[in-house]
């Protein structure tokens, strides 16, 4: 009987401690390619999370610095800045976007070609604890002014 009292109490502590943790899930994951000499790109995507969270940052090991930041109208002028966090609310999809909520890729050494795939490692805050989600980011090319980024690619053979 005291085998199975103590069971219960492990299983039920370990089942509080994974609800402490927020179920994020990435879709559409994208960053802009570049050209050589350039320095900067962005990362795009959509989150969504099971419980109210916060994406505190994102790092790289293939990117020397990386940050969060909004693009944002202030009067007439659109400004970029670093932001602390992004909200998640549950059940909500939140979505990195250029001229929106992204992240920043900088001090390229390289230029990311279209293809290539960079991790990022967002770090997300939840019910008081962190956690790290790994991300697969496709390099697209840049597109026209018309484009719209979370539509499909399309691919021409020659």
């Amino acid at each position: 009987m005291k085998l199975n009292v103590w069971m219960f109490s492990v299983i039920a502590t370990l089942a509080a401690q994974s609800a402490w943790a927020a179920n994020v899930s990435v879709t559409d994951a994208w960053a802009r390619a570049t050209m050589p000499g350039q320095k900067v790109s962005g990362a795009y995507m959509q989150l969504r999370s099971d419980a109210d969270a916060r994406l505190l940052s994102a790092s790289s090991s293939m990117v020397p610095r990386v940050e969060v930041h909004e693009m944002k109208m202030d009067g007439d002028v659109m400004r970029m800045r670093e932001v602390k966090a992004i909200e998640l609310p549950k059940g909500k999809t939140v979505t990195l976007e250029p001229n929106g909520f992204h992240i920043m890729l900088m001090n390229l050494q390289k230029p990311i070609a279209a293809g290539e795939v960079i991790t990022l490692t967002l770090t997300i805050e939840s019910g008081g604890k962190t956690q790290t989600v790994d991300v697969k980011v496709e390099a697209r090319s840049p597109m026209g002014s018309g484009a719209m980024p979370n539509q499909p690619m399309q691919h021409h053979h020659h």
